[in-house]
């Protein structure tokens, strides 16, 4: 059947970046208001992102939201480059001891994708129960509205939530921190959260995604996560308004805020 003579030509190669943008946004011109991410695909960009890989400077600041990550990880999940060529990479031009953090890291996620090679029907399901003190059945299971909007009044919550919907990515302190939020403060279920995350995140891969929100929830390790002002002021150097009065749910102790927001675990479950 011949091709409809109204239909566009889709085009495949572009000059600059700026061009692919506008002929995408014309594609699709009820989403043309939507922001584009700093972020560049291709295979240009990735090589160049590797060959500026720090090693030194990720094993000693990797924390910090500032700090020397790769954000090589939209490569990794777009095939453009694999576990593989990575870590021979790191390990071609860099000393072993140096690079131990960031092999860590692949290594993290290796264990995650192995998972859910074995088990893929189980990606969506609790792996162990909360220890929180709370059952399943007590968080909510649709993602509130104020959440998905970056609207919640808490700044550095909706500052995070911003560059989410912006960038389509998130340091991983970064993305601990909105889990944290969403499922212990909110008392939303992580999988709700989960699945937020995969709508935005460009490089939201479903083995990493949800294994490490089970992880901040608990239903993937011996505790949840947790996290107070102090923690963010430590880590989030410029890159977030701390001092805002709106940030006040997180100023307290850990012990504090265990009991406030895990207030039916006994002493020994703490």
């Amino acid at each position: 059947m011949a091709a409809d003579s109204t239909m566009r030509r889709l085009i495949n190669h572009f000059d600059h970046r700026d061009t692919l943008i506008s002929f995408v946004q014309e594609l699709h011109p009820e989403r043309a208001h939507e922001p584009v991410s700093a972020i560049e695909g291709g295979l240009t960009s990735m090589t160049n992102r590797l060959h500026q890989v720090d090693i030194k400077g990720y094993a000693r600041t990797r924390n910090a939201l500032s700090g020397a990550v790769t954000k090589l990880s939209p490569y990794l999940r777009h095939g453009l480059l694999t576990d593989r060529t990575f870590l021979a990479q790191i390990k071609e031009n860099n000393d072993a001891d140096q690079a131990v953090r960031l092999i860590q890291q692949l290594s993290w996620r290796s264990y995650f994708h192995q998972i859910h090679s074995a088990q893929p029907h189980r990606i969506w399901q609790d792996a162990e129960p909360y220890k929180t003190g709370w059952q399943t059945d007590d968080y909510a299971q649709a993602l509130p509205d104020d959440i998905a909007r970056g609207q919640t009044g808490i700044r550095i919550i909706d500052q995070l939530i911003d560059l989410l919907l912006t960038e389509g990515y998130l340091h991983n302190r970064a993305r601990l921190y909105l889990a944290s939020y969403v499922v212990h403060w909110r008392q939303v279920a992580w999988q709700a959260g989960a699945q937020w995350f995969l709508q935005h995140l460009l490089d939201g891969d479903i083995a990493s995604n949800n294994h490490s929100w089970q992880w901040v929830a608990s239903t993937f390790s011996n505790k949840p996560y947790i996290f107070n002002l102090d923690n963010v002021r430590q880590f989030a150097d410029s890159k977030l308004d701390v001092d805002h009065p709106s940030n006040a749910c997180f100023d307290a102790s850990y012990e504090q805020l265990q009991w406030k927001l895990f207030p039916n675990l006994t002493p020994e479950g703490t």
